[in-house]
């Protein structure tokens, strides 16, 4: 077992353009913002997000960085629509693969488990299959016959998570009441990079916690970074709740001003391409 402690920076240098980034959190909840930040000061680019999208897709996007995006959704919830994601999709500036939330997590089962695809009814008889004319149905060898999608695998080369607590091997722990599917991004991606509020003995994970919240296990980890405030401006409850004031501002400020003063200077110049 090693040590598996990094930097924000030292995670984003493993990151290539053009790889297919799965990011985990909710809308406008426990986002890995300090990496995404991070990444937002490289010069990365053309990437496909995997995402239940928020902030996080939002800035990737009003930076010109996506080339494809895979997602249910992308809210702020608070502020339903993401503005600045819908800016860019409304300019067409990248492509979209748009899903049912239940289709996106039986993509992540299919890729956690190496599948190519898994039988899903949602989606059956929608729109869905309209405006993604790349998707198949397949038909039960059963007696029952029944036709579902046949959703495919969100395989991706890297996810970025964050959590309320981790152990310096890749144990992570959510305190909240929601995991949401942060766990199934670590096991459906090449590598995962994990930053967390506080890194802590492994002993202490389970001190004030039972073990069910445990969400990651160390062989799905591939680095850990400490980043107190990394969700920031969205929630890490029961560490903080989301901070409504700059997430107004983010809204309703052009991304170059608000990119200026909240990114320390926009682009490296380092290229880790």
């Amino acid at each position: 077992m090693s040590d598996k402690t990094m930097t924000a920076d030292e995670v984003v240098s493993r990151l290539r353009s053009g790889m297919t980034l799965g990011i985990g959190g909710w809308g406008s909840r426990r986002k890995p913002m300090a990496l995404v930040r991070a990444l937002l000061r490289s010069r990365i680019t053309d990437l496909t997000i995997v995402s239940y999208g928020g902030p996080d897709v939002g800035m990737l996007a009003a930076a010109g960085r996506i080339r494809k995006l895979v997602a249910a959704f992308v809210t702020l919830d608070s502020i339903p629509l993401e503005p600045h994601y819908r800016a860019a999709r409304e300019a067409g500036a990248f492509e979209l693969m748009e899903i049912d939330e239940a289709m996106f997590m039986w993509g992540l089962h299919a890729a956690a488990n190496r599948l190519p695809f898994l039988p899903v009814r949602a989606g059956v008889g929608s729109d869905v299959m309209r405006v993604n004319p790349g998707l198949r149905t397949v038909t039960s060898p059963y007696d029952d016959q029944e036709t579902f999608v046949a959703m495919p695998a969100l395989g991706m080369d890297a996810a970025l998570v964050h959590v309320n607590r981790a152990d310096r091997l890749g144990n992570g722990q959510c305190l909240g009441p929601d995991p949401y599917f942060d766990d199934l991004f670590c096991e459906a991606a090449d590598a995962a990079y994990v930053s967390c509020e506080r890194i802590v003995d492994t002993a202490e994970l389970t001190k004030e916690a039972p073990p069910q919240s445990l969400l990651l296990k160390r062989h799905t980890v591939t680095g850990v970074v400490e980043a107190p405030g990394g969700a920031h401006f969205t929630s890490c409850v029961p560490d903080y709740g989301r901070d409504e004031a700059v997430q107004r501002e983010y809204a309703t400020t052009p991304w170059p001003e608000f990119a200026a003063r909240h990114l320390g200077g926009g682009l490296d110049e380092r290229d880790p391409e």
